[in-house]
């Protein structure tokens, strides 16, 4: 099974690469070129570009990397991302450079947002990070409950690739609405240690983040008693405790 290789860019983002033989590679939400084209001079050859959005940081190097190796680009069919691309929607399938993904629809962050998901590996864009999940810029909480809900139903190997390190932020937070969950101190404290060597807190399995990403334990009894202990109301459900945590994470100052 191939190994994804996070490559940092710009503040805080990770332009993923996956390659199953040789070095022809799949890359995921260019935003920046140059780590990308660090890595072609040390062998890569990109064949495809994935984008999950249309956000600049997962788009602005698309079309100077496609003209550099002649990748084919994919992305959602969404007019806000320029240049010539293959649009995808949900269930189609891209096979290239030795590997098979598909395409899953998670709108919330934006309405268009897709993730990629095969290999034993999840490219989730900005709908989910690790304890965390993505701003709602343009979808409805419910929206983005329901495309949460999606990717915790993959299996539990699969390993989350998400575009930002954003991991010890959230992990504040998250320790904040759950102080007595172990599996979610063991999982701060590994990200700290990660962190101080320089290296990533990516990828993490989605058994993981099932058992610390607090959106994606809306469902959890405790959780939901400590949810509506700060929205001074009892959600009447998992998408209205979904809503007040997400409202609770805009406003936290950590």
């Amino acid at each position: 099974m191939p190994f994804p290789t996070a490559l940092p860019a710009l503040s805080d983002n990770y332009i993923w690469t996956l390659a199953e033989a040789g070095a022809d590679a799949i890359i995921v939400d260019p935003g920046e070129a140059e780590p990308v084209l660090a890595a072609m001079r040390q062998g890569l050859r990109p064949r495809a570009i994935l984008v999950t959005h249309h956000h600049h940081d997962h788009t602005d190097a698309v079309a100077t990397l496609a003209e550099r190796c002649g990748a084919t680009v994919y992305a959602p069919d969404d007019a806000r991302i320029a240049g010539e691309f293959v649009p995808v929607r949900e269930g189609d399938r891209i096979e290239m450079a030795g590997l098979d993904l598909r395409v899953m629809e998670v709108p919330g962050h934006t309405r268009s947002h897709v993730a990629y998901i095969g290999e034993g590996l999840a490219f989730t864009g900005d709908t989910l990070f690790s304890l965390g999940c993505g701003r709602l810029f343009e979808g409805t909480p419910a929206q983005m409950f329901d495309s949460l809900e999606r990717l915790a139903a993959l299996p539990p190997e699969t390993r989350v690739c998400c575009a930002h390190e954003y991991t010890l932020a959230n992990a504040s937070f998250a320790l904040t609405v759950e102080p007595g969950n172990p599996a979610l101190a063991e999982r701060a404290a590994q990200a700290r240690a990660a962190r101080a060597a320089g290296l990533p807190t990516l990828p993490i399995s989605m058994d993981s983040e099932r058992k610390t990403n607090p959106f994606l334990r809306c469902r959890e009894p405790r959780l939901a008693a400590r949810v509506a202990e700060y929205a001074g109301c009892d959600p009447a459900d998992a998408v209205a405790v979904f809503t007040a945590l997400r409202r609770w994470k805009d406003g936290f100052a950590g």
